[in-house]
């Protein structure tokens, strides 16, 4: 089965240090956002028909994947929304390193199983979370095309999957499309990453 990862987020094209970190908070797409959307939408309307959509619950998913869903099946999956950044969410990168010292440094931290104070997840809360997610849809889906609507660092669990010993992308460009093939239920593998132009 062959498994497409598009990322889209909605704050493109700004310094990072003023990049507001969404984690779970639904906001919209801004207007660079939604002509991003379209170029992914034509990008997947180049390869064969999608069997069905997936899509994370948060709106600015919903709103990317939105141009495509007259042409396939669409779902909602709640497991495959962002990670939960806790006290960190609505503020910029360089508010959350002056206000939310704590909860800064544990995002940053390199070890995996340390949680964001406010009810942040950790890396491996994320990734078991929408790793199992995806092992139920290679189940159900076997055979088919399909294609995923998320974020970041789903995007971010999936490579990790795909290469759990391969160095992590330290960001997932936005208007990006992860190419994976799930080969059985413990399987998966990154066939190839497209950015496109935003």
């Amino acid at each position: 089965m062959i498994f497409e990862v598009c990322f889209l987020e909605s704050s493109p094209g700004i310094d990072i240090t003023f990049l507001v970190l969404h984690g779970h908070l639904d906001v919209e797409l801004n207007d660079v956002g939604r002509q991003q959307a379209i170029a992914v939408a034509d990008r997947l309307a180049e390869k064969r028909e999608i069997s069905a959509v997936f899509i994370s619950d948060l709106k600015r998913a919903r709103d990317t994947a939105h141009v495509i869903e007259s042409r396939c099946n669409r779902i909602e999956d709640p497991e495959i929304r962002e990670r939960h950044l806790g006290d960190l969410q609505g503020f910029s990168m360089r508010e959350a390193a002056k206000l939310k010292v704590d909860a800064n440094k544990a995002s940053l931290s390199s070890r995996a199983d340390q949680e964001i104070p406010g009810g942040g997840e950790s890396f491996d809360q994320l990734f078991h979370r929408c790793t199992s997610s995806l092992q139920k849809i290679g189940r159900k889906h076997k055979g088919q095309r399909l294609a995923e609507f998320t974020h970041g660092g789903v995007s971010k669990a999936f490579h990790k999957r795909a290469a759990p010993t391969a160095e992590l992308p330290s960001k997932i460009q936005n208007a990006s499309i992860s190419i994976f093939e799930i080969a059985d239920e413990e399987g998966l593998h990154l066939e190839e990453t497209e950015i496109l132009a935003s």
